[in-house]
């Protein structure tokens, strides 16, 4: 059975990336940093080996130091700014892809939430919200 090949790109297409064999763990994290990186509640990433990810175009990189005090480093497209990996000094071996960068990640799914306690309450969806397929044919009334 051939093994399985993860592809992705950031948004401009400058950052394309390549991860064989199944990720260790899909996790969702709540944690503020990961807020203000997405821009969102929440970030979703799949975790892997660094060696079996590579990774070609201009990345740049932000570093900090997490609440657990390890040094935390975020990679995302140097053009257009799309959050491409994770790593932490914690567990340099592997490196955390998002899974919006994702061309195909159809077969993944959340196998655990960290920070939950940190989850903002509007970070979900009521069963009564109103969903579109596509861009919906409006404008807001003014």
């Amino acid at each position: 059975m051939a093994e399985v090949i993860y592809r992705g790109k950031c948004l401009c297409g400058a950052v394309r990336y390549e991860a064989t064999g199944a990720p260790v763990i899909v996790a969702q994290c709540h944690c503020e940093e990961c807020r203000r990186l997405s821009g969102t509640g929440h970030t979703v990433g799949a975790m892997f080996r660094a060696d079996a990810v590579s990774l070609k175009g201009p990345l740049r990189n932000y570093s900090y130091v997490s609440s657990k005090s390890s040094d935390v480093t975020k990679a995302f497209c140097g053009a257009c700014g799309s959050p491409i990996y994770g790593t932490n000094s914690r567990s340099p071996e592997f490196l955390t892809l998002t899974l919006g960068s994702m061309d195909d990640a159809g077969s993944l799914g959340v196998q655990v939430v960290i920070f939950e306690r940190d989850k903002p309450h509007w970070d979900q969806l009521d069963e009564g919200v109103v969903s579109f397929d596509t861009q919906p044919d409006w404008t807001p009334e003014q």
